[in-house]
């Protein structure tokens, strides 16, 4: 579902559209009122939203726009999740958290874009989608807050799921280079003092002790994924 915008009627109603270009240091921000006006560029420290609030102040007054003119801002969907988005809305901006992968680079291309849009770009496609263009990306719809919270359990057990497979990779590739062959399960300890070369001598210290430090992390990849499962299905 996504979110409408309806197109600024700049005669009754003058809008103040921000573009928002966010990286781990920094935020650059882009206003403008419309086609045509050079943009006014800034930047804040990341997260910094109390200079945001007086970057948009500012950038009203530059415009001579209204203190109560509205707002409409977009950003890149990416790192910073949704809290930027629900911090907006409180501040009463509309804002849009664009899907990356949905931005097209060339009217006349078949192909999206891969990386992220610089500031004045961004600022010059919330334009035309605000201007009833809404082909030129696609709008992330934002999970309520107790939804996406909902999510990190799914999530977090998917992840171990993957952790415990590559360190039940790493000690069959470990072993199979020695020509053995182990399954990893709850007992591989206790074969481990087993296991012998192709000519019968025992491991070698080294490779025994990275065996078993490799098997507490599977160890606690599993006993974890386990948790979660039940979790999951008392939740459920």
């Amino acid at each position: 579902m996504k979110q409408a915008i309806h197109p600024n009627n700049e005669d009754t109603q003058p809008t103040l559209y921000l573009a928002f270009e966010l990286s781990n240091q920094d935020w650059k921000l882009g206003f403008t009122i419309g086609r045509g006006q050079p943009p006014r560029q800034r930047k804040i420290n990341a997260g910094d939203t109390t200079a945001l609030k007086q970057e948009i102040v500012l950038a009203k007054q530059r415009f001579s726009l209204p203190a109560d003119a509205p707002v409409v801002s977009c950003y890149e969907a990416g790192r910073d999740g949704f809290w930027l988005h629900r911090f907006l809305e409180h501040e009463h901006v509309t804002n849009l958290v664009v899907d990356s992968a949905s931005i097209e680079v060339s009217r006349r291309g078949k192909h999206t874009k891969t990386d992220r849009l610089d500031v004045e770009k961004l600022l010059t496609m919330l334009l035309r989608y605000h201007g009833g263009e809404s082909r030129v990306w696609s709008v992330v719809q934002v999970p309520s807050l107790a939804a996406e919270d909902q999510r990190h359990l799914h999530r977090q057990l998917l992840a171990l799921k993957g952790e415990r497979t590559r360190y039940s990779n790493r000690i069959k590739g470990l072993l199979v280079g020695q020509g053995i062959h182990l399954n990893v399960n709850d007992e591989f300890l206790d074969h481990l003092p087993e296991l012998r070369l192709w000519d019968g001598a025992a491991l070698p210290d080294g490779l025994a002790a990275r065996l078993r430090r490799e098997f507490t992390g599977w160890q606690f990849a599993h006993q974890q994924s386990q948790e979660l499962e039940t979790e999951r299905r008392t939740a459920i």
